[in-house]
């Protein structure tokens, strides 16, 4: 299996870089091959998985300037974890890219010599539907949508929606959902069980079963440059992550 997802939602703040890194992990802890591409000019998938942004070695170089992906992928503390790097440049393709020629397509053709290596790559999209998010979307063969457990949380999804449809008519036809994941759940709070249920009966058949928990040992993971499962295996964050991965492989 050579399988590409885009990890996106323009909102922030939702588990999109949580969701990029403990899912890789726990798919890598499947035995899978994974590779995690740090397409948000913020960098935190970059940090998250112990790496620093450096200057002309990330995912910028393979994007604008056509050097090999393969060159700027490193190992992480997790065998069979990789990471493409942000890099500081990054934060200024968005103007870069307007201007250039297929500018939808520059990660596709990026990752062209690449997917074959893995079985899963997970793209961490930046909060918002920018070109970063379109290349993504056009490289990718499904989308994943992390949604927050919260009064608000479907604000912004049908604009994600629209967009998708619009990739997929013109720029990548076999574009799918692989799902919509509620992270950031509460359990002690009625709000974000009546949010869960109300979202998974509204959006039956395109969401995942697994809800993602909010923890401390989960959002403290990143902050020492780990996936939860090399921080807290034994938490609710890292079961969590183990089941949404076993849900998925199972698809």
């Amino acid at each position: 299996m050579n399988k590409i997802i885009a990890i996106a939602n323009q909102k922030g703040g939702v588990g999109k870089t949580t969701t990029a890194i403990n899912l890789g992990a726990s798919l890598a802890l499947n035995k899978r091959k994974v590779l995690v591409v740090d397409l948000d000019p913020q960098g935190m998938a970059t940090s998250g998985l112990g790496k620093k942004k450096e200057s002309k070695k990330g995912i910028y170089q393979a994007l604008m300037n056509g050097q090999e992906m393969m060159d700027f992928i490193q190992p992480t503390e997790l065998d069979n974890l990789y990471i493409c790097p942000c890099s500081p440049e990054l934060v200024g393709v968005e103007a870069e890219l307007y201007s250039k020629n297929d500018k939808e397509r520059k990660l596709q053709q990026a990752l062209n010599n690449t997917k074959k290596y893995y079985d899963f790559i997970l793209i961490d999209c930046p909060p918002s539907l920018s070109f970063l998010t379109i290349n993504a979307l056009t490289a990718a063969d499904s989308v994943l949508i992390p949604v927050q457990c919260e009064f608000f949380c479907m604000e912004g999804i049908p604009e994600l929606l629209r967009i998708y449809d619009e990739v997929r008519t013109h720029l990548n036809p076999s574009l799918s959902i692989e799902g919509i994941l509620l992270t950031m759940f509460d359990e002690r709070t009625n709000l974000a069980k009546q949010v869960a249920a109300e979202v998974k009966r509204s959006l039956k058949g395109i969401i995942f079963e697994v809800i993602i928990p909010r923890t401390v040992r989960l959002a403290e993971a990143p902050s020492f440059g780990k996936p939860i499962q090399l921080h807290d295996k034994k938490s609710k964050g890292a079961e969590a992550y183990h089941n949404l991965a076993q849900e998925m492989l199972q698809i």
